[in-house]
């Protein structure tokens, strides 16, 4: 399955904290705190932005609809490939960073 989903990757940074933050079920409002605390407030997520994400997300099959109450709140947590998804993604920004932090040692090395 990962090979199949490497065509996702990368994901835009959006989409990631999205997903991340429906590895445990999530809703709307709440994801977008998430991504806030998460970011340090670097973004703040608009709601066109954040349910377009959801939106996506939930037609690709990355997350899915586990309950909806009656105030009208939906649900979602990431589907098995969603997980993978941001599973492949934090693996290719750990090999990222590590490859950064090489190249910046080595440099210095050279100060």
């Amino acid at each position: 399955m990962e090979n199949n989903l490497q065509k996702h990757i990368p994901l835009t940074e959006t989409m990631f904290l999205v997903l991340f933050t429906m590895l445990e079920e999530n809703y709307g409002y709440k994801v977008s705190q998430d991504v806030e605390e998460i970011t340090n407030g670097r973004i703040i997520l608009g709601p066109g932005t954040l349910y377009g994400a959801i939106n996506n997300l939930n037609k690709k099959g990355w997350i899915k609809l586990v309950n909806k109450d009656n105030s009208g709140k939906k649900v979602y947590i990431a589907t098995d490939i969603g997980r993978e998804l941001v599973s492949l993604e934090i693996k290719r920004m750990r090999n990222l960073v590590l490859k950064g932090e090489k190249k910046v040692k080595k440099e210095e090395d050279y100060e």
